[in-house]
């Protein structure tokens, strides 16, 4: 397999990512296909996205903390203070790496990204982080989607859109 820095989100239809630096809906079968997605590989995310998280280590994933704070120091933590150093430790490993936010993130790393999975779940919820609107999907093609439906436990409906960066 070849490794990959992929960006992976979830948005609602306004672009909407976040409340309170945390997510702003609760699906069940969406953290699932994170799970999935991203196990045994590498997490990047910034420093608020992981104190959104409770600074919890998600479980089999090694963590990558991009912070402007050069004296942050958590256990458990890959600390860096800019992207060079982020694609340096990329380039001498053999994960695949997640970009997972928050806004500022994803925009620094969208020229370093091989794919992006988008889930758009199809509902309007209040939040007040977007995603980048200056961030250019249309470098990426859809390879796949796959549709959710709401149930008894995930409220929304969601699609789960695979997209790979296009051939230049």
């Amino acid at each position: 397999m070849t490794k990959k820095i992929v960006a992976i989100w979830a948005q609602d239809e306004e672009g909407v990512i976040g409340k309170d630096n945390r997510l702003p809906w609760y699906l069940p079968a969406e953290l699932q296909h994170f799970k999935e997605t991203t196990l045994n590989h590498a997490i990047l995310m910034g420093r608020v996205t992981f104190d959104g998280m409770g600074r919890r280590l998600l479980p089999q994933r090694e963590t990558l903390i991009l912070t402007r704070n050069a004296d942050e120091n958590m256990d458990g933590v890959n600390i860096f203070n800019n992207i060079e150093s982020v694609l340096d430790w990329y380039q001498s490993q053999d994960k695949n790496l997640y970009v997972i936010g928050g806004k500022q993130i994803f925009q620094a790393f969208e020229p370093y990204l091989d794919e992006v999975i988008v889930t758009q779940i199809h509902a309007r919820v209040e939040g007040d982080t977007y995603f980048p609107e200056d961030f250019d999907l249309s470098l990426f093609e859809t390879v796949s989607s796959k549709f959710y439906a709401k149930d008894e436990k995930n409220p929304y409906d969601f699609t789960i859109q695979y997209r790979k960066r296009k051939e230049v």
